[in-house]
């Protein structure tokens, strides 16, 4: 029940006020039918039992607001046999609300009691007056099954309803608690990243000044030593050229090393769980880019998949085609042989150009892959375009035997530009081997850069 109006006007929604106003209004005209056999029986006149059956029907108008009241008057109006329909919407009404379950039972109790007492003379009135014995026991069985069946549904639906309510504003307020938790664990991992980032910087540009400056110097050096002698001792100028020849492999071959464990180690750097949600994703990729390790999907109850990894933005992008190319891209994979079939789900619309170029090199390069390494595969290209983010999924099933390759060289970066793509952008990029033996892509790009 919502408490957000006071006063008169004590409704959350527009639509509890006409279900509300609805029962009353059928309420007051049930009771002021009622009312006209009453008005006969109690021997007053005709419209006072209409008036009364008008007015102890319309207040189950007030039923969200005070449950008990409308109880109470159909109890008290139970021996007049009305509100049949205020009993029962009563009950449901009270159940499901917040008061105390003794009170419920209460009430509930009286009005069983009250519904047992009316049947009770009403059928025995009718026995006599159809002149039959049935029994002593069928009077007060029909009394019992009758107070029963207008009272216990009621009372056990409301009870399933509002326990029911308050699981589900429990799970809301979990939810919510839970939403909060992970904002300020994300914001804290995020300022972890930036402290990371900021001494990675450090630490390269130091190993760097160590690596290149040191061993340039000596280089200069020895350069100028061999301008020097080159005219005057000419044995000395060739082991002077010899020095400098040296000093810049050993630069290179430790520039080489240098490079590539930071190209080595940057996409594991952010690497988490494809299968988890955007918050928890978000909290995985702060917390790793802080820690600067990896982590394998599927260490933590996930199905297996790896191949993840998240790095930084920053990576510029050239000018190249978009997603109304790939249609193209499908069409000459038909052409060279290839069953390609593509899915496109969601309404189409334009991208910034950077994610929807992202897009098209993903299913260009698993394309090509495909091309490499699984010759005769079927091929599903599949395009989601979900609100605020578009999907690319390019799965392939088990190469065909009989198909030759077509024996094209592979360097292995295929996958890592993909992937260096896709995160770079923020999104998250999931490869690996399907359980029918074909190998699936998976990239997920937001549509705000």
């Amino acid at each position: 029940m919502a408490d957000a109006a006071r006063g008169l006007w004590w409704w959350g929604r527009r639509r509890s006020v006409v279900l509300d106003v609805t029962l009353g209004v059928l309420s007051a005209l049930e009771c002021a039918a009622e009312g006209v056999s009453f008005a006969a029986s109690a021997a007053v006149p005709v419209p006072v039992g209409v008036v009364f059956g008008l007015l102890a029907g319309s207040v189950l108008v007030v039923r969200r607001r005070w449950p008990i009241l409308v109880v109470l008057v159909s109890i008290a109006i139970t021996p007049a046999e009305m509100g049949y329909l205020m009993g029962l919407v009563g009950l449901y009404t009270l159940a499901a609300s917040e008061v105390p379950r003794r009170i419920i039972a209460a009430l509930a109790g009286m009005s069983l009691v009250a519904v047992a007492l009316v049947t009770f003379v009403q059928v025995r009135q009718d026995v006599a007056a159809a002149d039959f014995d049935p029994g002593s026991w069928y009077v007060p069985t029909v009394s019992l099954f009758m107070s029963l069946g207008l009272t216990a549904p009621p009372v056990l639906f409301g009870l399933y309803i509002g326990a029911r309510r308050r699981l589900m504003e429990s799970l809301r307020e979990r939810a919510d608690s839970l939403e909060q938790e992970l904002s300020l664990l994300a914001d804290q991992a995020e300022q972890r990243a930036q402290l990371a980032r900021t001494e990675e910087r450090t630490r390269i540009a130091r190993e760097m000044h160590d690596v290149v400056a040191h061993r340039v110097s000596l280089m200069v050096v020895h350069a100028a030593a061999l301008q020097a002698v080159a005219l005057k001792d000419p044995q000395k100028a060739v082991k002077n050229a010899g020095l400098v020849g040296e000093m810049g492999r050993q630069a290179l071959t430790e520039l080489r090393e240098m490079l590539g464990v930071l190209r080595s180690e940057a996409p594991a750097a952010g690497a988490a769980a494809g299968s988890a949600g955007e918050p928890l994703a978000a909290v995985g990729r702060a917390a790793a880019a802080a820690a600067g390790v990896s982590e394998v999907a599927g260490g933590s109850g996930a199905s297996g998949v790896s191949g993840v990894s998240v790095v930084s933005a920053g990576s510029v992008v050239e000018e190249g085609p978009g997603l109304d190319g790939v249609e193209e891209l499908v069409e000459q994979s038909r052409a060279a042989g290839t069953v390609v079939e593509l899915m496109v789900v969601g309404e189409v619309r334009a991208y910034a150009r950077e994610v929807e170029q992202t897009a098209y090199r993903v299913v260009q390069e698993a394309l090509t892959n495909v091309h490499k390494h699984a010759a005769g595969a079927k091929v599903v290209v599949r395009l989601g375009h979900r609100g605020d983010e578009v999907a690319v999924q390019v799965e392939n099933g088990p190469s065909d035997a009989a198909v030759a390759g077509a024996g094209l060289p592979s360097g292995g970066n295929g996958l890592v530009g993909m992937r260096e793509r896709v995160t770079g952008l923020g999104g998250v990029f999931v490869s690996g081997p399907t359980d029918a033996g074909g190998f699936r892509v998976s990239a997920v790009l937001p549509v705000a850069v």
